[in-house]
């Protein structure tokens, strides 16, 4: 089956779910998809229910699709994501990005976990722009038309407008969100020290093994995003070791600034 054609199919199973007319998409990293058990009126499928869907393998990843409330609005959130380091090709990667634009989806809130380069554990920082360091993209092949030109434009990938609302209200909760550039690699290995030397040359002031292939399908597709990086450990060289464990229990300490602030945004948007 081609892509466009999956597409459409898993389009019409969520719609008989009762998945109809979500108006953002939710993508909830590492440690953060608990977000998704505040969703009132919800429906609940595990992903392995849902035609042509991928699975999440990481520890901190449930691996459910809920659609309900949140804040005043209709959402589809991934309780979980795909990595392309569990070898999942990047259709699957980016496809439930193509399935909440075919829903009717206007925008996608994407969170991850991060290192830090520009800043330490424990800020949220909103994405301003990415590198695309993974060596792939999601859009290599046929293109598809009914979603995107060929060639899309990723100078505002990370709506500015989004990215202000976000800082307005942050500053009325009293919660701090810096802003920085995420660079993407492909993991699963952490990065070098000398690495991370060169990200920062770069420019880049978070890295994370995630998020980029997503937020290039959403630029190609029309969809707004609001990126969010919870940065839950120094990048290496910054610190003596890296351990996912430490991802975990730094994104735990400040979740519940990061779920106050996205349910503060989304009833903004």
């Amino acid at each position: 089956m081609i892509l466009i054609d999956k597409i459409k199919q898993t389009r019409d199973f969520l719609q008989g779910k009762g998945m109809v007319a979500p108006e953002f998409g939710l993508i909830l990293g590492s440690g953060l998809g608990e977000l998704a058990q505040e969703v009132e009126n919800a429906i609940v499928l595990d992903y392995a229910e849902i035609p042509n869907w991928g699975r999440s393998t990481v520890f901190g990843h449930a691996g459910k699709l809920v659609y309900g409330d949140l804040a005043g609005r209709k959402v589809l959130a991934l309780q979980g994501r795909f990595h392309f380091y569990e070898g999942n090709p990047l259709e699957v990667v980016t496809f439930p990005v193509r399935v909440m634009k075919a829903l009717g989806c206007q925008g996608v809130l994407v969170t991850n976990a991060a290192g830090g380069i520009g800043f330490g554990p424990g800020t949220l920082m909103a994405i301003s722009d990415h590198i695309n360091l993974t060596g792939q993209n999601p859009l290599i092949g046929a293109n598809l038309d009914d979603f995107g030109p060929r060639f899309p434009d990723m100078s505002n990938a990370y709506s500015k407008d989004y990215r202000q609302t976000a800082h307005r209200v942050a500053e009325k909760l009293g919660i701090k969100l810096d802003e920085g550039v995420y660079i993407g690699v492909t993991g699963p290995s952490y990065e070098t020290p000398a690495e991370i030397r060169a990200f920062k040359t770069m420019g880049a002031d978070a890295v994370g093994m995630s998020t980029v292939p997503e937020v290039i399908v959403a630029a190609h597709s029309g969809l707004k995003v609001l990126g969010i990086s919870a940065i839950t450990n120094h990048a290496a060289g910054f610190q003596d070791e890296l351990n996912h464990e430490e991802v975990v229990a730094v994104t735990q300490r400040i979740k519940a600034d990061f779920k106050g602030l996205v349910k503060a945004v989304l009833a903004e948007l």
